[in-house]
């Protein structure tokens, strides 16, 4: 199976129409059918649905398009990783991030980092714990800002020098808006907006302890920011770490007993990166390194 092959079949995939994707591809429309119809002979499936018209993906189709991205995509960033590796660091370092307090610190390595090496670019992609890890395992971050535990068997890392503080984001005319802290029983009874994951095994589950079954979850969201649009409408009071950032008519109440998280920058263990990616882990490792939480 080629990488050729396989952005011919996504562009047939995205036109629904071999004589258009063969014109976009520059190739003649029979060497373009030639080409799938191998494919789908190597793979032993069919593809896609000919009609008159157009053409659609089957479900084998529909498996082989998302497969397929992820691994144009990856050789993509594979080829940049070499592809400037000179004694001035070049090329891009992708870093998966959760919506975190810690992503500041994660700001000022990069700017600091930039200083030295004014060629080198970033891709940040956004996401929960669970995204950030599965994207790192398939290949496509270097790295990523989480929130912990981290399996130490599969990751390095380093910790960030600050917590992250759970605690709701209530409606300023409600009740709640009224309180100092917020203890479990004040959420009996209540609809809540929270992170996605299972909320029973979560460390706010466990935080609520016999509450929990009191708690009406209304919506889930991987981002804080998706939580607070939905705060707003008033679907629910939100349950979620607080950031240096504010949300219109949402107040942020601390939780009691108080409940922090611990990040950390953690990337594979046992894989090669390139001399840009392994230069960033180190300066990153020696920027934090005399940073402490009683600075911040």
């Amino acid at each position: 199976m080629e990488l050729r092959v396989l952005n011919y079949f996504l562009a047939v995939a995205r036109e629904e129409n071999f004589t258009k994707a063969a014109n976009m591809l520059h190739v003649t429309q029979p060497t373009l059918s030639r080409q799938i119809a191998d494919l789908e002979q190597e793979l032993g499936v069919k593809l896609f649905v000919r009609s008159n018209h157009n053409i659609v993906l089957t479900e084998d189709g529909m498996i082989l398009k998302r497969r397929a991205q992820e691994i144009l995509s990856l050789a993509d960033k594979t080829k940049r990783d070499f592809i400037k590796k000179e004694e001035a660091l070049s090329g891009t370092i992708s870093i998966g991030s959760g919506e975190f307090r810690s992503t500041e610190y994660l700001a000022k390595i990069i700017a600091e980092f930039r200083k030295k090496y004014p060629n080198v670019k970033y891709e940040i992609y956004s996401g929960n714990a669970t995204n950030i890890r599965d994207y790192i395992e398939r290949g496509f971050l270097d790295m990523g800002l989480m929130s912990e535990p981290v399996d130490m068997r599969k990751y390095n890392f380093v910790n960030m020098p600050v917590k992250e503080q759970w605690g709701v984001f209530a409606p300023s005319d409600s009740s709640l808006a009224e309180k100092e802290s917020i203890r479990p029983e004040d959420l009996a009874g209540m609809s809540v907006v929270t992170a996605t994951g299972d909320f029973n095994q979560s460390r706010i589950g466990k935080w609520l302890g016999d509450y929990k079954d009191r708690v009406d979850i209304a919506a889930a969201a991987n981002l804080p920011y998706n939580e607070a649009v939905l705060a707003k409408e008033n679907i629910g009071v939100m349950l979620s770490i607080s950031l240096n950032c504010t949300y219109e008519n949402l107040r942020f109440i601390p939780l009691q007993p108080v409940l922090e998280i611990s990040t950390v920058l953690g990337w594979k263990k046992d894989q090669i990166f390139s001399a840009t990616v392994s230069a960033f882990m180190d300066f990153a490792a020696q920027y934090l390194k005399g940073i402490s939480c009683n600075k911040i």
